[in-house]
């Protein structure tokens, strides 16, 4: 999720009954090639997009760094992995995840307009054998004993219409995430808004993950911080695992090593 650039405001919405975001909650908008979802009437805010022509393509910077949780895998190991999403939005991770590196990906998403939004219109498979998307709040549902170390990747992007800060962002919340964990599992955490909110964030997960186990990437132009946050913390994967990333799923991962920091 991210605000859009001040012209994005321009583009062409969607009416009722003329294409997608017909329900009250849930709008489009197009531009060219790239359709963004909206959550509320009014809102400007990305919570999520898609390349019409490239489906699994990451639009955006940030979500391309919350995939850099493979800089910590051996791409060998990446097929046996499962990952989940709580925050399901335009379905950008799951899409990649499940339909570009072929793994299993559970969605925890709380409002089913956005799940029939992303299976009409955001190219989200309504049946596919490697995923399951569970209707719930995630808040609850993490704390759950059937996903306790079951998870390898986690994927955090859970924002309202209004996008002022995480839905779910305090120290309990986390400790729920690591539990979730498996021991060479790793977490990545959307932030968006400003600073202060970003170090708030990082202090609460640093509460249950300990600092050693953080990673950051600077924040995009759009205002996204991306945070890693590991079961075990270990270095990534030298620039030999980039270049393999890079050339197997088309990601900036020599870009990543350059730019993530340990906190």
């Amino acid at each position: 999720m991210h605000l859009p650039h001040p012209l994005q405001s321009l583009l062409r919405k969607y009416r009722p009954g003329k294409g997608p975001g017909k329900g009250p909650g849930v709008r489009c908008t197009e531009e060219g090639r790239i359709r963004h979802l909206h959550l509320g009437s009014g809102s400007l805010c990305i919570q999520g997009s898609i390349d019409l022509d490239k489906p699994t393509r990451l639009v955006h910077e940030y979500t391309e760094q919350m995939m850099a949780v493979l800089l910590f895998v051996d791409p060998q190991d990446v097929p046996d992995l499962h990952a989940m999403q709580l925050g399901l939005g335009a379905g950008s991770l799951t899409r990649f995840c499940t339909q570009k590196l072929g793994v299993r990906a559970t969605v925890i998403e709380i409002d089913p307009e956005v799940v029939q939004a992303c299976q009409r219109w955001f190219g989200l498979a309504g049946e596919h054998p490697l995923l399951r998307i569970v209707l719930a709040d995630a808040a609850t549902e993490i704390q759950q004993p059937q996903w306790w170390g079951m998870v390898d990747v986690l994927h955090v992007d859970v924002y309202d219409h209004d996008a002022a800060r995480p839905v779910l962002d305090d120290a309990p919340f986390y400790a729920h995430c690591r539990r979730m964990l498996s021991p060479k599992g790793c977490m990545a955490v959307n932030v968006f808004g400003e600073s202060s909110h970003v170090e708030g964030t990082i202090e609460r997960i640093a509460h249950s993950f300990g600092n050693a186990a953080l990673w950051k990437f600077p924040t995009t132009r759009y205002g996204n911080t991306v945070v890693l946050a590991q079961y075990t913390p270990t270095h990534p994967g030298g620039e030999d695992r980039a270049s393999a990333i890079q050339a197997r799923w088309g990601l900036p991962a020599r870009r990543w090593l350059r730019a993530l920091r340990r906190i």
